[in-house]
């Protein structure tokens, strides 16, 4: 089967979704149910190296990233921090620069500072693609494609009769900021976005969403709930009183599921804090698609590397 095109000018890296026109964004979720069906190049990427340079922890994003690029052909490196030279004093631009003298073309990045994958993005060579993997508060923009792709999957094509809903600590996640960005692209008819006031940004981050604080209000016939892992420093921080009074406001059960509409689905994009954003009943039952996006996540990243380094 012919893969599809990524139109207007190519991408280089893939730093955010924010203002991403839509119709590459849709072409890049084409790309991803491409894949989603089983339609795999295992020699698109042979002879091309990847290496996942991640400078904190994670699980889900990481291996989903090496099993897409080793789908597509590709020879894979996995940068381990703790035992790198960067203990050594060595910077992330030198790290990116010293493998890339290897032969490296595809760079996976995962930082804990804001807009940190950008900076290394301006030192990289001609050639080289950089894939932002989650960097600070900024983005996570795989997340938000593999999001994109499951609800696509579950509700159609058609976002503009689609009122989603968006849960809890907003203003620390990454992957709430490439969600709204993705949503926004699509044309959805509503996004609403509820939680405690502390956890809301106070910036431009919720312009043109329904902001509340009462959930059981919120989520007054919403097509799709995506619930946020609440943070718990964020309790060190005073910025949510207790475990038992979040979850009691802000967490969704059976009961609560049943202001949504019918046939609306729940996401979250882990790891799970149970019984605190999200019981065992609603993760485990049948509108969850919390492992449908874990599925997802192979397929939109290899919809992303191969448009990154095979440029077609």
């Amino acid at each position: 089967m012919t893969l599809p095109a990524v139109p207007s000018s190519p991408l280089r890296h893939l730093l955010t979704l924010e203002g991403m026109p839509r119709e590459q964004l849709l072409a890049l979720l084409d790309r991803a149910q491409h894949h989603a069906d089983g339609h795999d190049d295992r020699q698109a990427l042979a002879g091309t190296a990847v290496c996942t340079l991640f400078f904190e922890p994670s699980t889900r994003t990481r291996l989903s990233f090496q099993l897409a690029a080793q789908r597509l052909g590709a020879d894979v490196l996995n940068f381990d921090v703790s035992t790198s030279s960067t203990r050594k004093g060595e910077t992330a631009r030198d790290t990116l620069r010293t493998i890339e003298a290897m032969g490296v073309r595809g760079f996976v990045i995962r930082h804990q500072d804001d807009g940190a994958v950008a900076t290394l993005a301006e030192a990289a060579a001609p050639g080289t693609a950089l894939v932002n993997a989650g960097d600070g508060r900024s983005a996570h923009p795989t997340q938000g494609l593999l999001d994109m792709l499951t609800l696509r999957q579950a509700k159609g094509g058609d976002f503009s009769g689609l009122t989603v809903l968006i849960v809890g600590d907003v203003r620390h996640s990454r992957v709430a900021r490439s969600d709204l960005h993705a949503l926004q692209a699509l044309g959805t008819g509503e996004i609403r976005v509820c939680g405690p006031r502390s956890l809301l940004p106070d910036d431009a981050t919720l312009a043109g969403c329904t902001v509340s604080h009462d959930l059981d209000a919120a989520l007054d016939g919403v097509d799709a709930v995506m619930m946020l892992r609440l943070q718990r420093e964020r309790m060190d921080e005073g910025l949510v009183t207790s475990l038992d009074e979040y979850h009691r406001d802000y967490g969704l059960d059976a009961a609560r599921l049943k202001r949504a509409a019918p046939d609306a689905v729940v996401m979250h994009p882990g790891p799970i804090n149970r019984g605190i954003e999200i019981t065992d009943e609603v993760a485990d039952g049948p509108q969850s698609l919390v492992l449908q996006q874990v599925r997802n996540g192979v397929a939109a990243r290899m919809a992303v590397l191969e448009t990154l380094l095979r440029g077609d």
